[in-house]
């Protein structure tokens, strides 16, 4: 067993970066906890618990035929901030074909064990820096 440090969060964002533009479920899979939690900030009961959830959550949304395309990854305090451009989504088509969404990713042991989802940038740095 090594002890070799946590990545930092600079360096989480170069990972995140990598793998989420590959659209492969795959990359972002080896990234996840095994017990990652996903849904709104501060939800009592997250979307999603595990990493099979999560993963099947993301398949289905992709057979659905919705698509997220990162268009940046960067550092907020001690987490990584996602902004992404949904299509495909009802959401999406409401706003004129794609929607701005934010996520906030929260690392421990290089893995990411919670992703809370934002509408907006200012709530997602807000919560970054809880």
């Amino acid at each position: 067993m090594t002890n070799e440090p946590s990545p930092s969060a600079d360096e989480m964002a170069e990972i995140v970066r990598v793998a989420f533009s590959r659209e492969d479920l795959s990359a972002v899979a080896d990234l996840l906890d095994a017990h990652v939690t996903w849904g709104a900030a501060g939800a009592r009961r997250p979307s999603c618990t595990t990493k099979a959830q999560v993963l099947t959550w993301f398949q289905t949304a992709w057979d659905a035929g919705v698509r997220a395309r990162t268009v940046d990854v960067c550092v907020a305090g001690e987490r990584v901030l996602v902004t992404l451009v949904v299509r495909g989504s009802r959401t999406a088509r409401e706003r004129g074909g794609g929607a701005l969404r934010y996520q906030i990713l929260t690392f421990r042991n290089g893995r990411i064990v919670d992703i809370a989802g934002f509408d907006d940038r200012e709530s997602a740095l807000a919560f970054a820096q809880m």
